[in-house]
């Protein structure tokens, strides 16, 4: 089993908090407090979002202005804290000194929440989906093997990541149907496209990245291409890891290359929703 993007470390803590008003809710779903954004009324769609944070958590602000942007669009966003209220940011006066983001925060974090993320995943499914429910899952660092274990089922319709962590090939190997990990890159002019089977991918990166260095990145586009997959990576330069949640806005590369993270996650997950919803029309209508 080889590596495709490691544990997250100091890289993954670097913040510049942005501004503005969170729009959701913090509700219980399978027992977890998560993070509600809704539609705005009368816009919902059955189209419903399961985000998994980054080490941050899904009550940073800077993810909470995201995710309202996303449900802005017209989806139900949802996203899980399995980090219990313990996010890292809890622990940043200790880093440097006795306390080390690999070894002391990311085990124990990571053994939890991959016992929190099924039952939450059930019982959010329980709770808002129905036979017309389209859903999505987006996930950032710490979050990207929940977003791929989400693409190795049959009821996902596409997802995607950014700036990955703890990644190995056989959650690339294990995809099914159209799946959508986001790649974050700085090259821009390695930026490219590609469609192929029914598979979908896209993948967010940047090139300043210590999780996910090119040659992780290329092995990782060689296995989606031995799948005939479906995917998308997207490359900005000038940034580094992180910068698509908590890079420097008052930075106009920076920023801009933030929004067009978001923006193009949001047309990704549009596409294939609403391919999702042809079919689910094709189906009706030959019944």
């Amino acid at each position: 089993m080889a590596t495709i993007a490691s544990s997250p470390g100091d890289c993954c803590i670097k913040a510049v908090e942005h501004t503005g008003t969170a729009r959701g809710t913090i509700e219980k779903i399978g027992g977890v407090d998560t993070y509600v954004s809704r539609p705005p009324q009368g816009s919902a769609n059955n189209r419903v979002v399961l985000v998994f944070p980054d080490v941050y958590g899904p009550f940073f602000l800077n993810s909470q202005l995201i995710m309202d942007y996303w449900a802005s669009n017209g989806y139900l966003v949802l996203a899980i804290d399995y980090f219990e209220g313990d996010p890292v940011q809890n622990h940043l006066s200790r880093v440097g000194k006795d306390y080390n983001i690999e070894f002391d925060f990311l085990p124990g974090k990571m053994v939890r929440a991959k016992q929190l993320a099924p039952v939450w995943i059930d019982a959010a499914r329980a709770q808002f989906g129905s036979p017309q429910t389209k859903w999505a899952t987006v996930g950032y660092c710490f979050g990207a093997p929940f977003v791929m274990d989400c693409l190795a089922q049959d009821w996902i319709v596409c997802g995607a990541f950014g700036h990955p962590a703890v990644l190995n090939d056989n959650h690339f190997r294990n995809i099914k149907r159209e799946t959508a990990p986001t790649l974050l890159c700085r090259r821009v002019q390695n930026y490219a496209t590609y469609h192929a089977h029914e598979n979908a991918n896209t993948m967010v990166r940047a090139e300043v990245d210590h999780t996910f260095p090119l040659e992780f990145r290329r092995r990782a586009e060689d296995i989606l291409i031995e799948k005939k997959a479906t995917y998308h990576i997207q490359v900005f330069s000038d940034v580094s890891h992180g910068f698509a949640l908590r890079g420097n806005v008052n930075d106009p590369v920076a920023k801009w290359a933030k929004e067009q993270s978001a923006e193009s996650i949001l047309s990704w997950i549009n596409l294939f929703s609403a391919k999702a919803e042809s079919s689910l029309g094709g189906m009706a209508s030959a019944l």
